[in-house]
């Protein structure tokens, strides 16, 4: 993964940043011995598999943009592993979201789309990684900056310092068609200023000798598409991809990966970054085309099938990279591995097994980042669950549920009963029904599928049901 030279639109971000490392060299930690590590999350909005430049398998050219370029996270790819195979645990945001902070699955926690009433979740008592971090040492210190996307507020989970509990429109979201049409911005979806945010809280971590959790959860690159005027002249003149040919997407996911480069350079300075866990991870994946809800023949995701609102391929799998002390340089995994699973990781990163919980749907992939020999993943259920048991009119357009057990995938739509079954390591794209070919396979998916659903009590889909603003009881719908 060759890094590309910094060009001029980067650059133009970087100037809008001005003085972020300005001073740094100066607050180098005292103790680089430190006996936690410290913990870097970036979690970006609506990222596809392949929307980065990055192969995420290694040699298919598939797996990455043939238009976008994102040379930080190829660097950062370079100091770590990539995940082949990870998962988003929802096709939307929230849901995501709710699972990366809590290890449960949408369906266990009951939130299943984006706007629906959470009252119903006790987010004081769930554990957290804020909280599961604590744990094991009262020293750590948490912050999040930029889109939350969740109910209730940061610091109820355990961040001692945020921007608040932020949404779509704090990014600049304007929900009508002109969020197609690219907006020239010198700080575009607000991406200096969070890294601005991060670096001052890594920096006052460092100060006080205390490890952190810090998560920087951009805006970008959900609509509304904008952009520096530097990374727009560059991809306005660069021959489009065949896959992959919106030049204001592509600015925009340039300008977010020199904020990555920003941080990365930040960690260095403070002397941190040889004992900081990077991961860099989107929440789904990317619409299936531009404008999101035109109709359209091949998904940006291609040749996964489909995107965001989903439960395919396209609208679940996710770029994933992970990087810090003791992990293979320039490594590839092909295990499934989930949002789910980032909470229990991280905790046994920081040295507290958390896998017995029986509480939680995911399981540590520890093992993995360090290729133990034979690590696998354990979880409470054998599988990979996903519930979207809603209509809407952008995607599928009908409740369904899904389930990854090894190679094999199973969707099933909840308002006919009907299922399908892709064998996903020859069809990544879910083009053909195996199930006369393996109708036992099917069937056993399908049990697994539906006993989960009833174990966790999870939304049922039923007509007129939307799960959206009125309260969970008041549905009174649950398998």
């Amino acid at each position: 993964m060759p890094l590309r030279k910094v060009d001029q639109g980067t650059a133009a971000l970087l100037f809008v940043m001005g003085a972020i490392l300005v001073g740094c060299d100066a607050e180098k930690s005292l103790d680089s011995e430190r006996l936690q590590p410290n913990f870097l999350f970036i979690l970006v909005d609506d990222q596809g598999w392949n929307g980065t430049s990055v192969e995420m398998i290694e040699g298919d050219s598939l797996s990455r943009s043939d238009f976008f370029e994102t040379p930080h996270l190829e660097a950062l790819a370079d100091s770590g592993m990539v995940f082949s195979q990870a998962y988003a645990a929802a096709p939307v945001c929230a849901p995501s979201r709710y699972s990366i902070q809590f290890g449960k699955t949408p369906a266990r926690l009951s939130v299943v789309r984006v706007g629906m009433n959470t009252d119903h979740i006790q987010h004081e008592a769930l554990l957290s990684i804020p909280k599961a971090l604590a744990g094991v040492d009262s020293n750590y210190v948490a912050g999040h900056f930029g889109k939350w996307g969740m109910g209730s507020h940061p610091s109820i989970l355990g961040y001692a310092h945020s921007d608040g509990p932020n949404q779509n429109k704090a990014g600049g979201f304007v929900n009508d068609r002109s969020q197609w049409t690219v907006q020239p911005k010198e700080d575009p979806k607000r991406i200096g200023e969070l890294t601005r945010s991060a670096l001052d809280f890594m920096a006052e971590a460092n100060a006080s000798n205390r490890p952190f959790y810090l998560q920087v959860s951009h805006y970008a690159v959900h609509a509304s598409i904008q952009a520096t005027p530097g990374q727009l002249e560059i991809f306005e003149s660069k021959a489009a991809g065949v896959r992959h040919m919106d030049s204001g997407f592509a600015a925009m996911t340039a300008d977010l990966d020199a904020g990555l480069g920003a941080l990365m350079r930040g960690l260095d300075s403070l002397g941190l970054r040889d004992n900081t866990y990077i991961f860099y991870m989107s929440d789904n994946g990317s619409v299936p085309n531009i404008p999101g809800a035109k109709p359209y023949t091949r998904s940006l995701n291609y040749p996964l099938s489909r995107g965001k609102w989903d439960a395919m391929e396209g609208g679940v799998r996710v770029p994933l990279v992970v990087s810090g002390p003791g992990i293979a340089k320039g490594a590839y995994c092909d295990q499934p591995v989930s949002g789910c699973d980032i909470l229990p990781t991280i905790s046994q990163l920081a040295g507290r097994f958390i896998g017995g919980d029986s509480t939680l749907d995911g399981g540590s992939f520890h093992g993995l980042l360090f290729e133990e020999d034979e690590a696998t993943v354990t979880r409470l259920t054998d599988g990979l669950i996903f519930h979207v048991p809603y209509r809407n009119g952008i995607a599928l357009k009908r409740p369904h549920s899904a389930i990854r057990q090894g190679d094999f995938k199973l969707l099933k739509f909840q308002d006919t009963g009907e299922t399908y079954l892709y064998d996903l390591s020859v069809d990544a794209g879910e083009t053909t029904d195996r199930t006369a070919q393996f109708s036992q396979t099917s069937e056993a998916l399908e049990r697994q599928l539906d006993a989960y659903l009833h174990s966790v009590k999870a939304p049922k889909w039923a007509e007129g049901i939307t799960w959206k603003k009125h309260p969970l009881e008041s549905f009174n719908s649950y398998h």
